[in-house]
């Protein structure tokens, strides 16, 4: 089994890159691969409770990040120094992450046999 590290540092809407690679995400937890999913920079706000999507005419796709755990994806991890730069905390976030400092994540993402950004 590899173990494969899929990184997001786009904002959630504007781009198809959130999108992507939750489908991506989901595709490869269902070939039973070790995955881990990571939020830096703007790819932070993917995370926000709160999101509407009304205004924009786009599916909120956020709730899917909830469904993650029935997929077995449970290794979800935030960069602490993304997320203080835009003023959030764990509180504001769907789902439950394991916040790592930079250095931290670098380690981790070394450990990775394959890492995708999106």
């Amino acid at each position: 089994m590899k173990k494969f590290m899929f990184v997001n540092r786009k904002a959630p809407y504007g781009t198809i890159y959130a999108l992507e690679s939750l489908e991506v995400v989901l595709i490869a937890a269902t070939f039973d691969q070790d995955v881990s999913l990571v939020f830096v920079d703007d790819g932070v706000y993917e995370l926000t409770k709160g999101q509407d999507t009304k205004g924009i005419g786009i599916k909120n796709h956020s709730k899917t990040y909830r469904a993650l755990d029935g997929y077995d994806v449970e290794k979800l991890y935030v960069e602490r120094e993304s997320m203080e730069a835009r003023g959030l905390g764990e509180d504001d976030l769907i789902v439950d992450v394991e916040v790592l400092s930079s250095t931290e994540m670098a380690a981790l993402m070394a450990e990775q046999d394959v890492v995708l950004s999106f």
